[in-house]
């Protein structure tokens, strides 16, 4: 009798664990269906812009990456200066994002009282969802008419600095690198300080009170604690916020002045691979279309090339602190 009806219950668990290992291998292949297509996207992608600019890559070769010149006219295109536009402003937009970002995710954390914690961190929110389009038209209204009138001072005075002179001579146009590279840096800002606002908030309260109770200054504790404990969830928002611009197009085709020639002035109107882009391609047809979607496969090697050095840094700091 106790055979009898201990067999129906080992028949039911069995189908249990059956029915059990067959929806885990479901659930397995539809997360790994989900990563692949991740995966997929992007090499087709990546793939599409290679194919897509075969044309010019096969007539200039290398000579494609080394030249400056750009003439639709006489179908001759170099990505040299869309290149250098794009780090430029990135580049400035990390020098000044970077600091600001610190600091605000240092006092909402470590300095601000509760009542003001919450409307900065809403405006910061604010900030990281207005469209790229807004932040265009307001560098291009607001913020190079004051550049122009400020311009004819760093070319007064920073300009006549030995060595990095150069950087800050020319007509006071108030379109140019500089002027992109901090529109671009109020774009990244807020992402970057959200990122190192919350990781600061993850340090335990009892490192930072033990730091204290030494004697040890709000400074010192940030350094000292702080810093080293999210070390690397900050390399990592300060990539992110990278990332966000060398693919921003709209606010930097505003503020750039597109102009295919290379200057050692950051006053001075230059481009950049998505603005060259977003100008030109509605209009582009035969070897400038392929020019123009060779330059959207070199924004994704670029961009490739910030992103693996940001994972091998942070693999870095991974031994360092492991050891």
């Amino acid at each position: 009798m106790q055979a009898t009806s201990a067999e129906p219950l080992a028949r039911d668990t069995e189908h249990r664990s059956r029915a059990d290992a067959r929806h885990d291998l479901i659930f397995r292949l539809l997360l790994r269906c989900c990563a692949l297509f991740v995966l997929a996207t992007l090499l087709g992608a990546a793939l599409s812009t290679l194919w897509g600019g075969r044309d010019v890559l096969l007539k200039d070769g290398f000579h494609f990456l080394t030249s400056s010149d750009w003439n639709p006219v006489e179908d001759q295109y170099g990505a040299l200066a869309p290149i250098a536009g794009t780090l430029i402003t990135s580049l400035i937009a990390l020098v000044i994002a970077v600091p600001i970002s610190f600091g605000i995710a240092l006092f909402l954390t470590e300095i601000a009282p509760n009542w003001l914690r919450g409307p900065v961190s809403a405006a910061i929110e604010l900030l990281a969802g207005i469209p790229s389009i807004i932040y265009g038209m307001w560098g291009l209204f607001v913020f190079v008419p004051f550049m122009a009138n400020i311009e004819p001072t760093l070319n007064d005075t920073l300009g006549n600095i030995p060595v990095i002179g150069a950087l800050f001579q020319g007509p006071p146009l108030g379109l140019g690198l500089l002027t992109a590279g901090i529109v671009l840096a109020v774009m990244i800002l807020p992402f970057i300080s959200s990122v190192m606002r919350e990781v600061f908030q993850t340090v335990p309260a009892r490192l930072k009170e033990s730091s204290y109770a030494l004697g040890s200054t709000t400074w010192e504790v940030v350094w000292d604690i702080v810093l080293p404990y999210t070390r690397s969830a900050v390399i990592g928002g300060i990539f992110l916020g990278l990332g966000r611009a060398l693919g921003e197009t709209m606010a930097v085709t505003f503020v750039l002045g597109n102009s295919y020639n290379l200057t050692s002035s950051l006053l001075m109107p230059g481009t950049s691979i998505s603005s060259s882009i977003a100008n030109e391609f509605n209009e582009a047809v035969g070897l400038h279309r392929s020019a123009l979607i060779a330059l959207g496969f070199l924004l994704f090697v670029v961009t490739f090339i910030v992103l693996l050095i940001a994972r091998l840094m942070l693999r870095q700091l991974a031994r360092r602190e492991g050891r």
